[in-house]
């Protein structure tokens, strides 16, 4: 077996670290993470780098450490906790892109909306009913376009407020977890509510978090708050995957200026200092706003759109340290190490 932590990724610019396997002799490749339509660029540079004539990837999403102490979630290999020191920052715009982001990729996705005081995430997906319960204990996820969700949303109004004390939201919240029937889902995407107050803290403690990834949007006050958030996971030892800078830069329609109306290259100074990725940038576009204001999201994730390629380098970088992480042995990965 021969390690090769060292060499660049062509695509995501980052170490391939521990997120492959190369065994070049056999001219074998396993992929920690999903690779979707990039596989065939892969497959290129594997063969230019390792000057072979064939190599076959296979793609292998593992299940990665958690706190001893939490009982993981059936159905959820690993959940991402997708957080925010200050609301507005599009939090949850990002949530749901990184999930059909990597659902494109070939993952199996779902969306956990864990914020209790304002659940946009059904709005954003175009999805309004009600989640069943075949036994009145349990709740079967909302389907939207593939992505198994839940969200209080669902069962509240989509204007009835939940006038609730912190109790009673982490309750509420734990219910929405334990009792969802996930179903083999590779990433569990989990849109907190913003700040970093008891709530999230209680949440991320209770919750088998594998990692986060924080969003920001370039200008010194949003990162600020960005960094409480950094602070609160690395306060709890979850690791964080990376930075998004949303709202990077404004392209405007009739003439192409570019301009960078909240700061430039904040959450690269950000991810700079405290040694933690930028998984990527997205502008300020007119089409994210109206098509998740119009519960269209696959208008604007997908292949047709300029925006979607961004999208999926985001989520390719951030699957791609998952990949890196320390996995959770099971008795069955013992005894095949032990047979070695």
């Amino acid at each position: 077996m021969t390690q090769h932590t060292e060499i660049n990724d062509p695509i995501t610019a980052q170490k391939f670290g521990k997120s492959v396997d190369i065994k070049i002799k056999k001219n074998q490749v396993e992929s920690r993470f999903p690779m979707g339509a990039f596989k065939e660029n892969y497959q290129s540079a594997f063969k230019d780098l390792f000057k072979l004539d064939a190599i076959n990837i296979k793609e292998r999403i593992r299940q990665h450490q958690v706190k001893e102490t939490i009982k993981p979630i059936k159905g959820v290999k690993n959940i991402i906790a997708v957080a925010s020191g200050k609301g507005g920052v599009g939090k949850s715009t990002m949530s749901v892109m990184l999930a059909q982001s990597l659902q494109q990729l070939g993952a199996h996705v779902g969306i956990l909306d864990a914020d209790i005081y304002g659940p946009s995430i059904p709005k954003m997906l175009g999805v309004s009913q009600k989640p069943e319960s075949p036994d009145q204990k349990s709740f079967l996820p909302v389907d939207a376009d593939g992505l198994q969700t839940m969200s209080l949303g669902y069962i509240l109004g989509e204007k009835d407020p939940a006038i609730w004390r912190g109790a009673m939201v982490t309750k509420a919240l734990m219910q929405m977890v334990q009792d969802t029937r996930w179903s083999n889902l590779d990433y569990l995407i989990m849109d907190l509510p913003p700040g970093t107050g008891d709530i999230q803290l209680t949440m991320i403690q209770k919750i088998p978090v594998t990692a986060a990834v924080l969003v920001t949007t370039p200008q010194d006050i949003a990162l600020l708050d960005a960094q409480k958030a950094l602070a609160m996971f690395k306060k709890v030892d979850i690791p964080v995957l990376g930075v998004i800078e949303n709202m990077s830069t404004y392209i405007c329609e009739n003439c192409g200026h570019e301009a960078h109306i909240f700061g430039q290259d904040g959450g690269q100074r950000m991810a700079d200092e405290f040694d933690v990725p930028l998984l990527g940038q997205m502008p300020l576009n007119i089409d994210i706003r109206t098509h998740m204001d119009d519960g269209q999201p696959a208008a604007i994730w997908q292949a047709s759109h300029p925006l979607n390629d961004k999208a999926l380098k985001i989520a390719l970088r951030t699957a791609q340290n998952m990949a890196k992480l320390p996995i959770k042995f099971s008795l069955t990965d013992s005894l095949k190490l032990h047979k070695l």
